[in-house]
């Protein structure tokens, strides 16, 4: 909160009449209200900007006529999802420009509920990086899986009030919202009674289903992935997040649906992003240079990426280079490759030479593996007909195709691997409760041969997700995620030959970003050298989204074969 003594101040640098704490100089600075750019000092006091003009400050930077951004915005990410936590997340995006992000943590939430909400809020405390919050609104995601917690109305209504809290994060549960169903009502009236935004996730919806989710108060969806859905939600009054993930590529299919008129109410999200695609393409820059390099004015590009997100999400004091807004700034070289040079969060420059120190694990999110009593012979698939119904993987997409195949039968009447067919063994187990239960599938499309992988990562719930084309090797990569305490791991001829430890709800590690890329990169190597897996550009991830019954068409829960589109359970078998 801001003293007189700190109002006084700011007003008279902004009026001239005293020094600023660091004036930056000779820059194109980027005005996100007008469209355009404009030259001056850009002076600063404490965390704030005074003012756009001719300054003294006790200190200068010379920008030396680079670009100057307001501080680029995610408006919806899942930290989970680069496999750090906070705070070394924070050192992973900085450096790309990013000061802000807007999380959802259902993640952890769906593995240890409000102690994994608590968990977020504290590892983000005072970084570099500001990180707001969403209260998860779907823990589970639905009725047809089991995880780790539920999250019902009273227990989002003890957060939603807490500071760096925005509202309720996406509603993911389609079904009972258009249905007004009470547990869904119930969750959004306490968002509406505390007055915070309400983020949506609502794939393929359209017409009156899509009515709904607005009448229910949703302002956000990320999940448009055609030009129409795009413009469908706008019509309805309803943001879109334009996203650019590690598996799943939208922007460009979107970007063709913007004009001067609407992009206004268009932000830019990763969603879930590895770290290797951070280090590697960017984070939100990478939005920019896809926008621009597709065709989009390059202002209008920064808007999206700033001004849009901080005004979506009532963030009024950032977003723009302007007096009283917070000092979140980025130093561009140009507006085509938006190389960032530097990096200036609440006035302060971002250094990436100072490490960040390894956070404390607590107990309350240790990685927990309670599958109950496990055999081999659980992971077989018994069969009556050579008819089944197969999970078909979409490149760089969530959505999967539902497929009908003929699959070969033992002797003994169970599923038969064909090693000439692109067709394996999938399954899901339950990792929470000791429930025992085992969701088995068929999957086409990653290209596995002679192996299994296996992790603890399985959108939403997070049980345990094994891949393999022999039940020996996806049997000892259930046996190596239990040994290693959760996390991913690479399995052939029964041997280990490829792992990453997650310790934090089988979901993060505190190693850093450099460390997980690393060993992702030895990972995906392994797969592709020793497991042939060629059809998908991140298996891994890929994996993980196998199990999430929200995204159509056919999924895998622990419960069994999953078809979204006409929310029921399914036989594998036609």
């Amino acid at each position: 909160m801001r003293t007189k003594k700190d109002i006084k101040k700011l007003i008279d640098v902004a009026a001239g009449r005293i020094e600023a704490d660091l004036v930056i100089r000779n820059s194109k600075v980027i005005d996100v209200f007008n469209a355009r750019i404009v030259e001056g000092d850009v002076a600063i006091v404490g965390s704030l900007i005074a003012g756009i003009g001719s300054y003294k400050g006790k200190k200068s930077f010379d920008a030396k006529g680079k670009y100057l951004a307001p501080g680029f915005i995610d408006a919806h990410v899942h930290i989970e999802s680069s496999l750090v936590d906070p705070a070394s997340f924070a050192q992973l995006v900085l450096p790309h420009g990013t000061t802000t992000v807007i999380i959802d943590p259902h993640e952890i939430c769906n593995v240890g509920g409000l102690k994994g909400f608590d968990y977020m809020l504290k590892n983000s405390e005072d970084l570099e990086l500001s990180v707001f919050m969403m209260v998860p609104s779907c823990v589970p995601s639905t009725p047809f899986e089991n995880g780790g917690a539920v999250l019902d109305a009273k227990a989002i209504g003890k957060r939603i009030g807490k500071k760096r809290v925005l509202g309720l994060g996406e509603m993911m549960d389609m079904v009972g919202t258009i249905e007004a169903q009470e547990h869904v009502v119930s969750k959004l009236q306490v968002a509406h009674k505390a007055n915070k935004i309400i983020d949506g996730h609502g794939p393929m919806l359209s017409d009156l289903e899509l009515n709904a989710f607005g009448a229910a108060g949703i302002q956000t969806d990320h999940e448009s992935t055609t030009a129409k859905e795009l413009l469908d939600r706008l019509q309805r009054g309803i943001y879109v997040l334009l996203r650019e993930g590690s598996a799943s590529h939208d922007l460009k299919n979107l970007l063709p649906a913007l004009n001067q008129s609407n992009s206004r109410f268009c932000l830019f999200c990763t969603d879930d992003r590895q770290p290797f695609s951070i280090i590697e393409e960017g984070h939100i820059d990478n939005h920019l240079r896809i926008a621009v390099k597709e065709g989009l004015d390059p202002i209008e590009a920064i808007r999206i990426a700033t001004i849009n997100a901080s005004e979506c999400y009532n963030l009024r004091d950032r977003g723009a280079i302007a007096p009283g807004r917070r000092a979140d700034l980025v130093l561009l070289e140009d507006l085509k490759e938006f190389k960032v040079t530097d990096v200036f969060s609440g006035g302060k420059q971002f250094n990436p030479a100072i490490k960040q120190y390894l956070s404390p694990i607590p107990k309350s999110v240790v990685t927990k593996i309670n599958i109950g009593e496990f055999s081999i012979e659980k992971l077989r698939i018994p069969l009556t007909k050579e008819s089944v119904r197969v999970i078909e993987i979409v490149e760089n997409s969530l959505i999967t195709n539902s497929v009908t195949a003929t699959v070969k039968i033992d002797e003994n009447g169970f599923y038969k691997n064909d090693e000439n067919v692109d067709i394996i063994k999938l399954a899901v187990l339950e990792r929470h409760k000791r429930s025992g239960n085992i969701g088995l599938a068929l999957i086409k499309g990653l290209k596995l041969k002679n192996g299994a992988i296996a992790s603890t990562i399985a959108h939403d719930s997070h049980n345990v997700i094994v891949a393999g084309d022999n039940d020996e090797d996806m049997a000892v990569a259930i046996e190596t995620l239990i040994e290693i305490g959760g996390g991913i791991v690479v399995i052939q001829n029964k041997e280990v030959i490829g792992s990453l430890a997650l310790p934090i709800g089988g979901l993060m590690t505190n190693k850093g970003a450099p460390y997980v890329k690393e060993t992702l990169e030895h990972l995906h190597k392994t797969v592709k050298e020793k497991l042939s897996v060629t059809g998908a550009s991140d298996p891994f991830t890929t994996l993980s989204f196998m199990a999430l019954p929200v995204i159509p068409h056919l999924k895998v829960t622990d419960m069994g074969l999953f078809d979204v589109d006409n929310n029921k359970f399914v036989s594998l078998e036609i």
